[in-house]
């Protein structure tokens, strides 16, 4: 199979076992999670190990290795994005498997297990009408500050959601039109659900408009933006006069001599 089937079918595999574990576990809460997280990395390093061997690996669950770093192909995993959502039975929580090639996202799949769907990087996306006001999507638990200001004044809808893969495959899907994040995230959290996104024709980049870049030497990559298209001009001016805290940057006016 090639890249983007097999990758299909990883995150298919895992999100198979995700869902028997959940329904068959007597576990609850954090056990149940690191169970999930611990199951859905086996299956996914073993056949990576088998059938991609020659390509590098990041991945959540496991020990990174300097060797990635020489891949020009690196697969980027998160076995269970979304671990809280995973654990309370919600259905917001996700797979990510994504290739990346030259530190671009190339390709990717997001199992949304829960809800029955796989999407991949080659599924364009039908653009309805866009509603008033636009829907952004945010954390559950903490939206981001930048998202919460960006939002104000754009006069968007917040609309609160799990997994990072959940979210930008609604936006994928035309449930919501901005997912704007500032709140620090690492690459797999990030390059499986960019790579869907981006393949769809939505706009994907950091909050400063630059692009994503994938397998450097820190995996952390803290912000994201997912929009569609139509919008990202207007999201991205939002951003501009906001400080790391995401409140307004204030300047002092030189005094006259």
């Amino acid at each position: 199979m090639n890249d983007l089937e097999f990758a299909g079918w990883l995150a298919s595999g895992a999100g198979e076992i995700l869902t028997q574990l959940r329904q068959r576990s007597t576990m609850t809460g954090a056990p149940l999670g690191h169970l999930g997280d611990l199951r859905s990395s086996e299956f996914l390093m073993e056949r990576l190990a088998a059938l991609r061997p020659d390509d590098g690996v990041l991945c959540e669950e496991t020990l990174d290795s300097p060797k990635r770093l020489t891949k020009g192909r690196v697969w980027i995993i998160d076995p269970l994005d979304g671990t809280r959502e995973f654990c309370e039975g919600r259905a917001d929580w996700a797979v990510h498997v994504a290739l990346a090639v030259e530190g671009a996202p190339a390709l990717g799949a997001v199992a949304l297990p829960a809800l029955g769907l796989v999407h991949l990087s080659d599924e364009p996306i039908y653009i309805a009408d866009r509603p008033t006001p636009p829907r952004m999507l945010v954390s559950r638990t903490r939206p981001a500050p930048h998202a919460v200001t960006v939002a104000e004044r754009l006069g968007a809808t917040l609309v609160p959601m799990g997994s990072a893969g959940a979210k930008a495959m609604a936006v994928v899907r035309g449930e919501a039109e901005i997912y704007l994040h500032s709140g620090g995230q690492y690459e797999w959290d990030n390059c499986a659900p960019a790579a869907v996104a981006a393949a769809a024709g939505l706009h994907v980049s950091r909050l400063d408009g630059s692009p994503l870049r994938y397998n450097n030497r820190s995996p952390w990559l803290p912000d994201l933006l997912i929009c569609r298209s139509d919008l990202a001009s207007q999201v991205l001016a939002a951003l501009q006069d906001l400080g790391p805290d995401g409140e307004r940057r204030t300047f002092a006016t030189p005094s006259r001599a």
